[in-house]
């Protein structure tokens, strides 16, 4: 059994989460890098590191290898692409958005996950200035849907829409004050 420490990135993090996240959008997602979705993989340290309300945590094993990620910011979902409601619901400023929780293949199924969005949800807490913390998924990534309605209740999916929008699904993370 592998022991993993989680722990805000720092510089010396940022090749191994970003090999992570990037591993993850082309094989997990098929979708490859797609710079007006994905730009903050690029700039990790401009997107979470600097931005004081930002964070990004890394799960690291017990041989130094980045192997989970995950980020919170402070920016809400914005309408178009998300529903306007949605938007409305979540605005920026008042939102953390979790965001980049990806984990290797062969460290899923460990709680990793679970642990790094406990911390996510925790420094949300702990900055005073978050009312609800947000994220959404697509639910094609196996596995995703159900990992994050065991952890939030949704607040829309897109699936029900007519046509059926981007097929994603919204939700909402308890922030546990």
């Amino acid at each position: 059994m592998r022991d993993y420490s989680i722990r805000a990135a720092g510089p010396d993090d940022l090749d191994g989460a970003r090999a992570v996240m990037l591993d993850t959008v082309y094989r997990d997602f098929g979708s490859g890098y797609v710079p007006r979705w994905h730009a903050d993989i690029i700039d990790l340290a401009g997107a979470y590191l600097a931005p004081a309300r930002h964070t990004l945590l890394v799960a690291v094993d017990d041989e130094g290898e980045v192997v989970a990620t995950a980020a919170l910011d402070s920016r809400g979902p914005a309408h178009p692409p998300n529903p306007r409601h949605v938007a409305e619901r979540f605005p920026s400023g008042e939102t953390a958005q979790v965001r980049r929780v990806y984990v290797r293949p062969e460290h899923r199924r460990r709680g990793l996950a679970r642990r790094l969005v406990g911390e996510l949800t925790a420094f949300a807490v702990a900055d005073g200035g978050y009312r609800a913390v947000y994220l959404h998924t697509d639910p094609a990534v196996p596995g995703a849907e159900g990992f994050w309605r065991s952890l939030g209740k949704v607040v829309h999916d897109e699936r029900e829409d007519a046509g059926g929008g981007q097929g994603i699904v919204h939700f909402e993370i308890p922030m546990g004050r």
